[in-house]
């Protein structure tokens, strides 16, 4: 069984604890998620864990042959080759092995050295080989490329020709291609769009070997992982269960020590106002000197980021009518031939929560630039309803922001006076605390910016607020502060997330782009989910359907000599003379009366008893298909159910029932694959 683990290993930066008397252990089958708040250390030990940071003490130990495969946060760029060529690089240690195999044939071949040994050690390289997939690369790649979202058009584009977001997916790839023994990802979901998130979820389920991965997405980690491994003030500790059992765990673990913690940060907020209040005047400059004394004393409960209640509102939203907004007609061209949006109707009432989904280039953000008046090249017209005051972010905000001024400078000068207290709880729901708040706006990073971009948009009373990917640049924390103060917030909202999560407890309605088209569907995100299931379960049954007819038309047909399909009489020399398609009668000869179907040769007709034969099997195999639809659907039926039991909380805060439930669920998705190809099987009959 291959692993790599760690055993009291330690490393600091500077007089900073990274990792503290660290212990774990990863091998086959292990399905891990590493939290902490950020700057905790989680990348750092993934790298330890790699191999490329050497810890200061301690020991690192790999099972000998175990394969590892990293993935990086971010900074990984790809040139001078193809997507086809890059991706076969992931199978670079297949050629090694396969150059090892072929270099003891030579020398086999040669008479040097031991035989028996040489058979062997060719034999266990040959198995190694085949049993890590190398021999199906072509199919694995392309398997892999097309779930995170490349067409089959982009495998031979050059790889620079990908934005950084894209280079990620090609490394992220490569990772999975390699079919590693243990598989270390920091953030892998960063970069996806919500397909890409749910073909990456179905990879880790099937997933054979063993994973740890660092990711912001809750509903991501629900349902990858089975263990969730803490990092807090360098030390490391494990909790069985998915993510949402973690945080519960934990938080009732912690419920005293968050009290202890409220009770001294109340005592802090009182010692400093009053120092602040009295530090300067004579008869209380004593007293203030002895808090200042007590505070620099104190000893300073800490408790995880994540745990700290830290809760804001919207400021009120004015008043609009009913109606928010109407579209008529949106029409929207890039090249002027290919429609992003084709005729798109939309109407918007107060208090809607809608999410526009669809595929990473399906119009949506082009939606939203159109709504929020960022975008007017385009056909079509946009009526906001009464008293409508739009608030717009988008990750080009954070372009516009820049300067000397510190972070709390810039807040403080565009916050109602209302919300000023309350700038640095805000700050540090949005990832910036401590000293943070007095960075200059000069020295941000490109997330920092799109993260102060969002909080400016919050401080503003607006009725109408246009989000696209909210949710990028904050850990599960600060996702859980804004969904917080979105539900709570009075107007309406048009949003884009690749957030599951987000979107399931947020959305109420949902508007599906694809190939310049639109669905509207009145109803949360799982509903959505279902009646696109359903819709794709239609289509693909219509399309079995007309692959039956056709190939039923083509079953009446004859193949000449070159391969061309002729109907049954018609002979190749003859075929030039036929006028009326497929099922043309063969000419008569000159001067003789064509015949007709009762004047054909009685060898080529089926006797009664035949007939009803064929009719009555027809009819059974029909009942059949009927039979295999019905338990199709009541089997999708039983799952739905289940996957929505699976969500309750004394389901999934239970190991032991959630593992069953989740038994029963994969028992009912290996009946609806048996099923679906009898149905198959069955409607293939059909056709002959």
């Amino acid at each position: 069984m291959a692993f790599v683990q760690f055993s009291q290993v330690s490393l600091a930066f500077g007089d900073r604890d990274i990792l503290n008397n660290v212990t774990i252990n990863l091998q086959t089958g292990s399905k891990v998620a590493l939290t902490g708040a950020n700057g905790a250390g989680k990348s750092t030990l993934i790298k330890v864990l790699a191999g490329l940071t050497p810890p200061d003490s301690g020991n690192r130990a790999v099972q000998k042959d175990s394969r590892i495969a990293y993935l990086p946060q971010s900074g990984l760029t790809h040139h001078g080759c193809t997507l086809r060529e890059e991706a076969d690089k992931a199978f670079d240690f297949g050629y090694e092995l396969q150059r090892q195999i072929d270099e003891i044939g030579e020398q086999l071949e040669s008479g040097q050295g031991n035989t028996d040994a040489l058979l062997i050690q060719q034999a266990e390289l040959i198995q190694k080989l085949e049993e890590s997939g190398w021999h199906r690369r072509a199919a694995a790649a392309e398997s892999v490329l097309l779930g995170l979202g490349f067409s089959r058009t982009d495998f031979d584009r050059n790889t620079e020709e990908f934005s950084g977001g894209w280079q990620m997916r090609i490394a992220l790839a490569k990772a999975l291609m390699q079919n590693p023994d243990i598989l270390l990802l920091d953030e892998p979901t960063n970069y996806l769009d919500i397909e890409a998130r749910d073909w990456l979820e179905s990879f880790l389920q099937n997933f054979k070997g063993g994973f740890l991965l660092v990711s912001h997405d809750r509903y991501f980690l629900d349902v990858t992982i089975n263990e969730v491994y803490e990092l807090f003030n360098g030390n490391l500790k494990r909790y069985p269960g998915n993510f949402t059992h973690y945080e519960k765990v934990r938080e009732v673990e912690l419920k005293t020590l968050i009290a202890e913690y409220e009770q001294q940060q109340q005592e802090i907020n009182k010692l400093e106002d009053f120092i602040n209040r009295f530090g300067y005047k004579a008869t209380k400059a004593a007293q203030a000197q002895e808090y200042q004394k007590k505070l620099e004393k104190m000893v300073r409960i800490e408790i995880p980021e994540s745990l700290k209640k830290i809760h804001f509102k919207f400021p009120p939203a004015p008043h609009s009518g009913r109606l928010v907004l109407r579209m008529n007609g949106i029409t929207k061209s890039y090249d002027g031939k290919n429609n992003v949006l084709n005729n798109l109707e939309l109407t918007l009432e107060n208090g809607d929560r809608l999410v526009v989904a669809g595929r990473n280039g399906a119009g949506k953000s082009t939606l939203l630039r159109i709504i929020a008046g960022e975008d007017k090249a385009f056909s079509g017209e946009v009526l906001p309803g009464a008293g409508v005051q739009i608030g717009y972010f988008s990750q080009d905000n954070a372009e516009t922001i820049r300067g000397k001024q510190t972070i709390l400078e810039y807040l403080e000068e565009r916050a109602p006076l209302e919300l000023i207290p309350k700038l640095r709880d805000m700050l540090g729901a949005f990832l910036f605390r401590g000293d943070d708040v007095y960075k200059a706006l000069d020295v941000l990073s490109g997330g920092e910016k799109s993260r102060i971009a969002l909080l400016q948009l919050l401080l503003s009373p607006v009725n109408l607020l246009i989000l696209d990917e909210p949710t990028n640049h904050l850990d599960i924390h600060s996702k859980d502060v804004l969904l917080s103060a979105l539900k709570d917030f009075g107007g309406t909202v048009v949003f884009v997330s690749h957030d599951r999560g987000f979107i399931e407890q947020l959305a109420t309605r949902v508007l599906h782009l694809e190939h310049g088209q639109h669905k509207y569907f009145v109803g949360g995100y799982e509903f959505y989910m279902e009646q696109m299931e359903k819709n794709n379960m239609l289509e693909s049954a219509k399309q079995i359907q007309r692959s039956a007819v056709q190939r039923s038309l083509d079953g009446t047909k004859i193949t000449t000599a070159r391969g061309e399909r002729l109907p049954p009489g018609l002979s190749p020399q003859n075929q030039a003379s036929s006028t009326s398609g497929d099922f043309a009668t063969p000419p008569s000869p000159r001067g003789a009366a064509p015949k007709t179907p009762e004047s054909a040769p009685s060898g080529g007709k089926l006797s009664y008893e035949e007939q009803k034969r064929l009719d009555a099997e027809r009819r059974k195999i029909e009942k059949e298909v009927s039979r295999l639809e019905a338990k199709i659907t009541e089997l999708e039926t039983k799952k739905s159910e289940l996957e929505a039991k699976l969500s309750l909380p004394e389901v999934y805060s239970n190991g032991e029932k959630a593992k069953a439930v989740q038994r029963e669920i994969t028992e009912l998705i290996s009946q609806i694959d048996e099923t679906t190809a009898a149905w198959e099987e069955a409607a293939l009959k059909l056709e002959e």
